[in-house]
């Protein structure tokens, strides 16, 4: 503990001093604010205190590190970012980037101890995912031929037993997608 002594004292300084961020970007029924919103706030308080951070890929996680920048002490953690996630409209490579976004974002906000959305504890609604059917052979047949739309939905509405097959529907929707 006793070797970062002086990070504690220049966080705490800087929580002090740093305000709620909140913005109202909207998305997915929330309001939260985006990280460029989060650095242009945080950045003057950081360099005040003394403060730094980095934020590395490490395969599937997220490493971020706060850093006192006179002493060297720093502390991290490490965040899990989700895999195998489909979003509609968007390819593999972008819910990618937007996993990556979100967690760079939620990540740095705890790390720091910033509010920067809108408290809503207990005031969501759960909602049971739905359950999926296994595609058939002539579904995975006649998907072929869909649409961007279309492959979206069955994308959202069945499981493959057969990774191929949700593989080469993945390419032909990849191929669609790249056409627009």
């Amino acid at each position: 503990m006793e070797k970062t002594i002086k990070l504690f004292a220049a966080l705490a300084a800087f929580q002090q001093e740093v305000p709620a961020i909140h913005e109202g970007t909207k998305g997915y029924g929330y309001t939260y604010s985006d990280l460029k919103t989060i650095f242009k706030v945080i950045n003057p308080y950081m360099k005040k205190n003394g403060l730094g951070f980095t934020q590395l890929l490490q395969g599937t996680t997220i490493k971020t590190i706060i850093f006192h920048t006179e002493s060297g002490e720093s502390i991290e953690s490490t965040t899990e970012i989700p895999q195998n996630i489909t979003l509609k409209g968007m390819n593999t490579f972008q819910v990618n980037g937007s996993g990556i976004t979100y967690y760079r974002r939620y990540s740095l906000s705890s790390a720091l101890g910033l509010v920067t959305d809108v408290d809503s504890d207990a005031t969501g609604e759960e909602t049971k995912a739905p359950v999926k059917k296994w595609i058939t052979e002539a579904q995975f047949i006649k998907a072929k031929e869909f649409t961007a739309e279309q492959l979206e939905t069955v994308f959202a509405s069945f499981k493959f037993r057969k990774e191929e097959q949700q593989e080469e529907l993945q390419e032909i929707y990849n191929n669609l997608k790249s056409i627009k």
